[in-house]
């Protein structure tokens, strides 16, 4: 199953759109989306408006590909449980979030590996038709790493970031 998921604090029109008319190209019955209080509504998919807690953790759970906005609640989960994620952000200039950090969190965690990224419609498209090559990426710890722990408790105590400025107190360069 492909688990689509717009968060629920904003609308994402075009995400849904895209992937519900991709899906009808494509004869996909195996998409499932939670869409939120978006007005679009999917002629191909199976959705939802809202799911529980642990309705959305089982279908998060059960899907062979996420496809979500660049929310870091959806990324880390993703990351938690080795669910390839195939993101697309929401773009301020059109309406959809009040400024572009969805954006700025897409261009960094994609070059850092992390996820997949389509920046817009035409990519979204062409990732989906690729499905079988994304992958599940590095997974990450449900804590914070102790490196970061003890920077942020020295600040706090410290009023002050580590005299290497680097945020993690280390040097940015080769050990």
């Amino acid at each position: 199953m492909i688990f689509v998921t717009v968060g629920t604090d904003v609308p994402f029109d075009r995400l849904v759109r895209v992937v519900d008319e991709w899906a009808d190209r494509r004869e996909r019955s195996d998409v499932f989306a939670q869409i939120g209080s978006t007005e679009w509504k999917p002629a191909r998919l199976a959705y939802t408006r809202f799911l529980a807690p642990d309705e959305f953790m089982r279908r998060f759970a059960e899907a062979r590909l996420v496809v979500a906005h660049a929310g870091m609640g959806t990324i880390l989960s993703a990351l938690r449980c080795e669910k390839p994620i195939l993101v697309m952000p929401r773009h301020a200039a059109l309406g959809e979030t009040r400024n572009d950090h969805q954006l700025a969190t897409a261009r960094h965690l994609s070059t850092l590996g992390r996820i997949n990224v389509a920046m817009d419609d035409a990519e979204l498209r062409s990732q989906l038709d690729r499905i079988d090559e994304l992958k599940a990426r590095e997974p990450i710890g449900p804590y914070a790493s102790p490196e970061l722990i003890d920077t942020i408790r020295r600040f706090i105590v410290n009023g002050h970031a580590p005299a290497s400025g680097h945020p993690l107190g280390r040097s940015a360069g080769p050990r």
